[in-house]
């Protein structure tokens, strides 16, 4: 899932210190499941407007509502009949979310509400971590399993660092080597063998380092299924 956090007040507040009538809008996608932009977070959010705004001497209209997904032409479409009624948008939805909304609804101004950081996937309650970095050629299968591009402070390919220690990785103290742990997997497995192979270079072009990325099915372009 995509993981996000929401922007301090301050940053949300200044972005609409001019306008009236906005509209707080979430999304019941990824935002949702981590608690940050779901129909819930944009009613809070709202409120929260609404009184700073209110003590700053300057009341203004906020409403909120949520979308499916904003990711989704087929949602955001529903906007039609009332997207003309506010000064802005706030989009409470990772970053694709306020791109789709402002491709189709140009005369608009649309307002990014949170700060889009990574894919990952919760590890306890309220705690989620960064397990995919969207390279475009997933090669888990080599490393047991483990993702050393999104998981290694330097995206190592062939073999951890000179510099993590007893486990733990030098760049970032309270963050485990996952070179450690690939090591220990293939040792626990008996498949050692498998790090030592040469492997050829990897190929970078499916990566976001190649320009935007896009993804078709043809079989559903052409109506197949």
């Amino acid at each position: 899932m995509i993981v996000a956090d929401r922007k301090s007040l301050e940053e949300i507040l200044g972005m609409v210190a001019d306008r009236d009538k906005i509209l707080i809008l979430g999304c019941k996608g990824c935002v949702t499941v981590c608690n940050v932009g779901g129909l819930k977070e944009a009613e809070i959010l709202a409120s929260t407007v609404k009184i700073a705004r209110k003590k700053e001497g300057r009341p203004v209209k906020v409403e909120h509502r949520a979308l499916e997904r904003q990711c989704d032409n087929e949602y955001v479409a529903q906007l039609a009949d009332s997207v003309a009624d506010y000064d802005a948008v706030v989009s409470m939805a990772c970053g694709v979310g306020p791109q789709f909304l402002s491709e189709m609804y140009p005369d608009q101004v649309f307002f990014p509400a949170v700060n889009t950081t990574f894919f990952g996937g919760a590890v306890q309650h309220g705690v989620w971590e960064e397990r995919c970095a969207g390279c475009g050629a997933c090669a888990i299968h080599l490393f047991g399993g483990l993702c050393p591009i999104a998981r290694c402070a330097k995206s190592l390919l062939h073999g951890p660092c000179g510099g993590s220690s007893n486990g733990i990785c030098e760049v970032h103290k309270d963050t485990a080597c996952i070179w450690d742990a690939i090591v220990k997997k293939k040792l626990e497995t008996g498949r050692l063998e498998d790090l030592v192979a040469i492997k050829p270079f990897k190929d970078w072009r499916t990566a976001r380092d190649g320009g935007p990325r896009r993804s078709i099915r043809e079989e559903l372009v052409k109506g197949t299924i």
